[in-house]
């Protein structure tokens, strides 16, 4: 039926951004075939909702697709859980080939058993590394006594106080407030934001730690894409597949270009090697120990090197 062709697909950031422009990749793929069209709502935020409320307008049908941050949908589906575990994924090409793979497999039926949403794969969302006006970081030791600006997140303070940190789960705002009176020492975001916040005018020093990895599940409300022919289902995982790789080629580009361009403000950015990122990973690890007790182990062994 003709109004099934018709794809809402909703978003919560602006044009220029990774994810909008994939989005506008996908929707150019797929109207190649006359049978679709897609309307993009970029930021829902303008619409005057919460970013939240993409999910429910999803699952209601209200609108037909979405991206969003894995994390939100934890508290329904308990094995996300492992995606924002501290040093979980090396690197974006050991996050791709996981999230690609046997792990991103298992955990989108999962969402498909707890959700009405079909899971179509997963965008980036970057690796966070750590800023700070004090010194460079090279060791965990560097990071000992460092009151650092944290998400409200359990597990991204579990994880530095781990490190011996001393944290400050606090939102944005407030957040950005402390870190202009110097009332806090550090940090951690995507280089992007770090820049886009102007953080880059407080610190003077970034390290790569690449801590944590974000992940944005592409969600299709699960009736609208059971009713579409097995012709037309290929097509648009056809078009979603380019769309990710897309996605991730811009995210890969625009992190090398937010860093020269920190570095030519001075500042001072610490690439890690194996051994040294290792060294953190160690100093963490009872954190994966402790999910493996509450996800279960079968779903690490998933995870391939």
């Amino acid at each position: 039926m003709k109004k099934n062709l018709n794809i809402r697909f909703g978003g919560y950031s602006p044009p220029e951004t990774t994810h909008s422009r994939a989005s506008l990749f996908f929707k150019n793929s797929i109207e190649k075939d006359k049978r679709f069209k897609v309307d993009l709502f970029w930021n829902i935020l303008d619409f005057g909702y919460r970013a939240e409320d993409l999910l429910s307008m999803v699952e209601s049908g209200i609108l037909t697709m979405c991206y969003f941050s894995t994390s939100y949908l934890m508290e329904r589906v308990k094995e996300l859980g492992i995606i924002d575990l501290p040093f979980i994924f090396r690197d974006l090409k050991h996050a791709h080939k996981n999230l690609d793979g046997k792990l991103g497999e298992m955990l989108s039926k999962k969402i498909e058993m707890e959700t009405n949403f079909t899971v179509l794969g997963f965008w980036d969302n970057g690796f966070r590394h750590l800023s700070n006006n004090l010194h460079p970081v090279y060791e965990p030791s560097d990071c000992k006594n460092m009151k650092i600006r944290l998400q409200p997140n359990d597990i991204h303070v579990q994880t530095f106080k781990a490190l011996k940190s001393k944290p400050v789960a606090i939102d944005l705002k407030p957040g950005m407030k402390k870190i202009q009176l110097g009332e806090v020492d550090a940090q951690e975001n995507p280089l992007e934001n770090t820049m886009t916040y102007n953080v880059d005018k407080y610190h003077k020093y970034i390290t790569l730690t690449g801590h944590f990895y974000g992940a944005r599940g592409i969600f299709c409300n699960k009736d609208f894409f059971k009713e579409l022919s097995k012709n037309k289902q290929t097509l648009l995982k056809l078009s979603i597949r380019k769309a990710i790789e897309k996605q991730r080629k811009l995210s890969e580009k625009k992190e090398n270009e937010v860093s020269k361009i920190l570095k030519n403000r001075g500042i001072e950015i610490i690439k890690l090697n194996s051994k040294k990122k290792n060294n953190f990973k160690k100093e963490v690890s009872s954190i994966i120990e402790k999910a493996k007790k509450t996800l279960g182990t079968k779903i690490f062994d998933l995870i391939v090197d």
